[in-house]
């Protein structure tokens, strides 16, 4: 699949997934825009991946504050000229007892997980459109569509995510921009070697996730030639969410 010489925005990618889809879209052609707040994890992060001769920036980016969104997509612009794909990747969970979520939580997390990829779209949206066309990615959670205690907030967020998506793949549709989102599960980013048997074996693929399984998608459902898959949302959890499980 040919990517090279397109702008890719990736909030969120200083770290963990976004991390893993920064350097997989920049490892074909790309220029990569590392949209975080993490000023040092993205300027280490895109100063790594010029140095094997790939392109990058970052750019301090708070996706809670709809300013700081404006100011990002007109940097890329400035320096850039174009945008042709979006990765909404930032996200944060706030997992606390129903009874104890405050307003104040339960908005940070909704403004930080669902607002922010709305407004990063909307900014986005149109320089993809003059740029002849793109991709948009979402990037949810499986606890979009099952929960446990404690996860309100986080669930409101992703589910909200989903209904996004296949309502922007509708909007978008015009201007040839597809839309489409990820639902990873269980996706570990720190010292994969210390798992343990049991959590490998829970999934059908007996294995826990890696990032790079889901920068994979990204670059599978950002393909031009796969411009025929909008509106839709990929469960990508080794199988763990279609396994049944009894009490003996």
């Amino acid at each position: 699949m040919d990517y090279r010489g397109k702008t890719v925005i990736v909030t969120g990618g200083a770290n963990g997934i976004g991390r893993a889809i920064a350097i997989a879209f920049a490892g074909q052609g790309d220029c990569v825009v590392i949209a975080d707040v993490d000023e040092l994890g993205g300027k280490k992060l895109a100063m790594q991946i010029q140095k094997k001769g790939e392109s990058a920036m970052f750019i301090r980016t708070d996706v809670s504050d709809p300013e700081s969104i404006k100011a990002m997509v007109r940097k890329v612009v400035d320096e850039l000229g174009e945008i042709h794909i979006l990765i909404n990747n930032a996200g944060i969970s706030e997992f606390k007892p129903f009874f104890e979520l405050s307003v104040e939580e339960w908005g940070n997390v909704i403004n930080t997980n669902l607002r922010s990829a709305f407004l990063c779209s909307q900014e986005s949206a149109g320089i993809i459109k003059n740029s002849g066309g793109g991709a948009i990615v979402n990037i949810a959670s499986t606890r979009a569509l099952m929960s446990e205690p404690k996860s309100e907030a986080y669930a409101a967020s992703k589910g909200g995510l989903l209904a996004l998506t296949h309502a922007m793949a509708a909007s978008l549709s015009e201007h040839k921009i597809t839309v489409n989102a990820i639902s990873p599960g269980w996706i570990h980013t720190r010292d994969y070697e210390k798992l343990r048997e049991k959590d490998h074996k829970q999934h059908f693929a007996q294995r826990v996730g890696k990032p790079d399984d889901i920068a994979r998608a990204c670059l599978f459902l950002c393909g031009p030639q796969n411009n025929f898959i909008t509106g839709e949302n990929f469960v990508i959890d080794g199988g763990m969410t279609r396994k049944m499980i009894y009490e003996s």
